[in-house]
């Protein structure tokens, strides 16, 4: 190989090397709140989350690679409900998870833009989260169909 054959290599590399790592970088970390009713240490609350968990797997999405979930963990206490959701709508999560009718409740109190998705809801449109399950308004959807 020639000396300039090999310095326009090198050169050529150098602008190279540059672009393709911007071309690598991640997309950007989702990040998606949780906010349970259940103590963090309550089977059926765990069993819940590991379920979201392995659904946002099979999607596609990886945690810790592309999405990130922030959780929040009940008491069966209003006043930590409205706590915790302060809490998670301070960290401007892309979305978040509601897992029962209070913590609907204190989400909609504490938020009107971050969408609220919930489950586990037994009447929504009668405790006025939703105006119906066709046309939910505002930022709530139900995440299920028995809701």
């Amino acid at each position: 190989m020639r000396r300039r054959e090999f310095i326009s290599l090198l050169g050529g590399a150098a602008v190279a090397r540059p672009l393709a790592a911007r071309a690598q970088q991640r997309a950007r970390m989702r990040r998606v709140g949780v906010l349970s009713p259940f103590p963090a240490h309550d089977a059926e609350g765990q069993a819940r989350l590991t379920a979201f968990a392995q659904a946002l797997q099979q999607a596609g999405w990886m945690l810790g690679q592309n999405i990130r979930l922030d959780y929040r963990w009940g008491d069966g206490k209003t006043d930590t409900a409205r706590q915790h959701a302060v809490e998670l709508v301070a960290l401007a999560p892309d979305v978040i998870l509601a897992n029962s009718s209070a913590a609907v409740a204190a989400l909609v109190q504490v938020t009107r833009t971050i969408p609220i998705v919930f489950a586990g809801v037994a009447d929504p449109v009668g405790a006025g989260y939703v105006e119906s399950l066709a046309r939910p308004g505002d930022n709530t959807v139900s995440g299920s169909a028995e809701d």
